[in-house]
Formats: C-alpha cells, structure tokens, sequence
C-alpha cells in the first residue's frame, strides 16, 4: 500500500517513459484525472483515456516521444509537495519551472491547474510537482 497516490502516478509515468513504453496503465482518482488532462492539453503525453470497469477504474495514458531522437517528451517530473512537506504558492511566489519551458501543477481552491493559468486567475495553492 502506498501511501502518496501522486507520488505513485508520477513514478509510473516516469518509469515508462524510461523503459520506452507506449502506455501506461495507472489506477484512476479524480485528482489524477485533472493531472492527466493538464499533461495532455500542455502536449506532454499522446492521448489518454479513462475506464470505468473496475471498482476504482483506471487511466491508460500514451506516451509521447521525439519521432527522431526516440527520447521521451517528457523529460524530467517531480513531485513537490511531499505528505510530509507541504509547498504552498501565492500568486505572486508560483514558481517559473526552467525558465517558462516547462510547467508547474498546482491545486488552487479554483481547481488543478498550470502556474501560469493560476498566476493569470489571481489564485495560489498547492505546488504539486513540475514537468519539462
């Protein structure tokens, strides 16, 4: 049992695209929903879709790769806010993730966003991890 379901959608995400896999198959929450639709409208992954045939349904998510180098798109995803250490943003303090290039999700009171459409919509929240 694990005990951080971010965490773990992170991992599996970060894992396949290493071992150079297609899809990935990740058991489904609706936080981890808005995460994967934030990742597929930023065009960090290929496509992904939802099943509703188990108890808790999962997420099969298509991975996306450079068609020349073979290299994932997606190059590095972190958690931020940790179980045991929460990060918090205000508006004003949303991270900038390498530069502009890449992306900050963050939960607001608004919903799961990008830093950048929090930091548009006035709002701050939960930093939940980075990807570039």
């Amino acid at each position: 049992m694990y005990t951080d379901p971010i965490a773990d959608y992170l991992t599996r995400i970060r894992n396949a695209s290493k071992a150079g896999h297609r899809v990935v198959e990740i058991p489904a929450s609706n936080l981890k929903k808005e995460i994967t639709k934030i990742l597929f409208d930023q065009g960090y992954i290929l496509s992904y879709k939802f099943e509703d045939n188990k108890v808790q349904g999962t997420i099969k998510i298509a991975l996306k790769y450079d068609p020349s180098t073979k290299q994932s798109v997606i190059r590095k995803i972190e958690r931020v806010s940790k179980p045991g250490l929460r990060k918090y943003a205000s508006s004003k303090d949303l991270p900038r993730v390498l530069n502009g290039l890449g992306i900050a999700i963050v939960s607001t009171s608004h919903g799961v966003m990008t830093g950048k459409q929090a930091k548009k919509d006035n709002v701050g929240g939960e930093v939940l991890c980075y990807v570039y």
